[in-house]
């Protein structure tokens, strides 16, 4: 076994020896067998990229990948969590604790998943019980908790449905209250037009989770219509979902640009960009400040979905993914500053708006109580205005504060179909706006959920099981299945549960997942063979600054972050908004004692995959089916930490008192190995 053959030294799969255990000396000398069985098995353990595999898909070129991920890495958090952010975390002194954090947390281990997915060549699944079979429930796990995401991020985008289909007349039907018997609405008059709109027509809100009440049957057809849109789009795979790409990752620029170029122009545009970016230092003195950045970073990448190791499973294995990275992770954070500017602009110009209508409303108060007698509204000048709010005191003059009208900016939904519809609605040639609008919302939605259910179904396809059914069958389950679970978010407390969902289910369990990535690659995987991976696939190898992120500034990171969130969520009783129709507003409301069990019940499930695979397989109680005349044999290159695990293997496969687990081999031809017959 000294002399390697010509093929073997060619291919690099030096045989290594078997029951190193015992020594060279002590135990008989032989092989390590590696049994690996078709692409993307899940016994799979190879860490050489299958790239003679026909059957993987494939980009059609490099503009399709790169639109792919940054339709997916660009969401709707870009749109109404970033912007907020800004506002109430120090304005534009917020950018400085984001680009930190983007450097030191998210191009690190968005590089990670993206590297180990092109190196491997495999979905999430895959990958990691490649890089070690005990690591086989971080795929699991990911594969879960994108389930659970996928299933409520439709939901945003049935509601845009909705919106979209309503901006199609003329008044918009939020832009003013309904008129019942000659009297406007009661629950409408004490909130706003876009506020009934979106809990009473939209959304027929619930007074609590409690009550849900039955599934709102316009919610249902949109919701309905969602996924089957989803369901063509993925049905092929990148196939078909690659097409689509061109126009959801490039529309949602152009409606942006759009409307940068009609805010600036608006009266108040710069008011609300001076609210946003002027600097307050004090906050970054504030840990949650900093806490928030780092969230938002890990998000907005959509780190730890199992989406971007799908992707550059997809690359050819030479392509340059450490440029890939850097390009998109700049195009996220300068699409998130350019959204804020566009947003704020035209908050500015809504805020300036209601000042302008309050200060109207007072002086005819004043004038109708003879203040002002004989006069017209805008014959008082500013002066005796001021003089006579100050001479009178009456609970029906409002104050009209322009920093009380910008600081009341919500995120989320509130955001968009609320605040941001309020504003549209003052906008000349309303119903063109509000149909642009809601196309980009679409767009950045149906762009992220391809991304998400990209991640899942990969995982999906690459189970053996599975492999001989078709993908538009196994998409088609998939759709039908969350469609059908989805309908809990068609009843009057369907946004309740999507924040429940939001809250909780895409929270713990990602950060996990993401924490546990990265050192699974950086210290199992090792540090040093994917820094040699990086430079063989790209010709560049990763420097100082790659290995101090990964192997401590983002691990470290990811903790703090994991910690914060499980402190959140136990330090106080979690509680959702909940529309009030007496008050006309939402009103703070604890979550039940059912709601939260399912709530732990959804965290659990996206975490106890890794410990009970990792346990299973650890004290061998997983069996194993091993057809190797279909599978290939090679050597594993293991670290110090999987070297254990591999011989623990070779005894068990040796010795017929194995604990649990059973190998059966199917062979229908005998293969020679040097001195041994297998």
């Amino acid at each position: 076994m000294a002399t390697k053959t010509p093929e073997m030294a060619r291919n690099g799969h030096e045989l290594a020896p078997l029951n190193t255990r015992n020594g060279p000396e002590g135990g008989k000398p032989g092989v390590t067998i590696v049994l690996q069985g078709p692409r993307g098995s899940i016994i799979s353990r190879g860490s050489a990229p299958v790239d003679q595999d026909p059957d993987r898909a494939a980009w059609s070129g490099k503009m399709q990948f790169f639109l792919s991920i940054i339709g997916y890495s660009v969401g709707l958090g870009n749109i109404w969590r970033f912007p907020y952010l800004c506002q109430k975390n120090g304005g534009g002194a917020f950018l400085i604790p984001f680009i930190i954090m983007l450097i030191l947390e998210g191009i690190p281990l968005f590089l990670i998943e993206l590297g180990i997915g092109q190196k491997m060549r495999l979905g999430s699944l895959g990958v990691w019980n490649t890089i070690h079979p005990w690591l086989g429930g971080i795929g699991i796990a990911s594969c879960l908790v994108t389930f659970f995401v996928a299933l409520y991020y439709n939901v945003i985008i049935t509601w845009c449905f909705y919106y979209l289909f309503n901006s199609f007349q003329y008044p918009l039907p939020w832009e003013n209250c309904p008129v019942e018997n000659g009297t406007v609405v009661e629950e409408c008059d004490r909130s706003s037009a876009t506020a009934y709109f979106w809990y009473r027509t939209t959304l027929d809100s619930a007074v609590s989770i409690d009550e849900p009440g039955a599934p709102k049957w316009w919610i249902v057809l949109c919701l309905l219509l969602s996924w089957i849109i989803v369901f063509f789009i993925m049905m092929k795979g990148i196939q078909s979902s690659g097409k689509v790409v061109y126009f959801t990752s490039m529309f949602p620029y152009l409606v942006l640009t759009i409307f940068f170029i009609r805010g600036i122009t608006l009266k108040g545009a710069s008011a609300g960009l001076a609210h946003m970016y002027t600097p307050k230092v004090v906050k970054l003195l504030d840990p949650k400040v900093w806490l928030e950045a780092a969230t938002q970073v890990f998000y907005s990448f959509g780190l730890a979905f199992g989406s971007l190791i799908a992707f550059g499973s997809y690359n050819p294995p030479k392509n340059n993914c450490v440029r890939d990275v850097i390009l998109v992770s700049i195009c996220n954070a300068i699409t998130a500053i350019y959204a804020s500017v566009v947003i704020f602009a035209i908050l500015g110009f809504k805020a300036v708006s209601n000042v302008d209508k309050c200060i109207l409303d007072n002086k005819q108060f004043l004038i109708n109580n003879g203040h002002f007698a004989n006069m017209k509204p805008s014959e008082i000048s500013e002066v005796s205005y001021t003089e006579a709010l100050k001479a009178i005191n009456s609970s029906q003059i409002r104050e009209c504060s322009l920093a009380a009208e910008l600081d009341g900016a919500a995120q989320g939904t509130g955001l968009a179909f609320i605040v941001f519809t309020q504003a549209i609605v003052e906008l000349p040639g309303a119903p063109f706006w509000a149909v642009i609008f809601f196309m980009m919302l679409l767009s950045l939605g149906i762009g992220s959920q391809i991304g998400i259910l990209e991640g899942m179904l990969c995982t999906i396809f690459d189970i053996e099981l599975l492999k001989r059914i078709r993908k538009q069958y196994i998409t088609a389950f998939v759709c039908v299945v969350c469609f059908f679970i989805g309908l809990i978010f068609t009843t009057g407390a369907g946004e309740y549960w999507l924040n429940m969902f939001d809250s909780f289910a895409a929270t713990i369990g990602l950060v996990v997942v993401a924490l546990l990535e990265m050192i699974s690659v950086i210290y199992i995987y090792g540090h040093e063979k994917f820094t040699k991976d990086i430079y063989e696939m790209t010709g560049v190898k990763p420097g100082i600054y790659w290995q101090v992120t990964w192997r401590f500034l983002a691990p470290i990171i990811m903790a703090v972050i994991l910690v914060a969130s499980i402190v959140a969520m136990v330090e106080k009783h979690p509680t959702y908004d909940a529309w009030s129709p007496k008050k006309g507003n939402v009103v703070s409301t604890e979550y039940p004692g059912w709601v939260l069990a399912i709530a732990v019940t959804m965290i659990a499930a996206g975490v106890l995959p890794i410990p009970i695979v990792f346990l299973l397989r650890r004290y061998q109680c997983l069996k194993m089916d091993i057809n190797i005349h279909e599978g290939s044999i090679r050597r594993i290159d293991t670290t110090v930490s999987t070297k254990e695990m591999i011989t623990d293997v070779d005894e068990q496969l040796t010795s017929p008192d194995g604990p649990c687990i059973t190998a059966t081999n199917t062979l229908k031809n005998k293969f020679t190995i040097g001195d041994f017959e297998v």
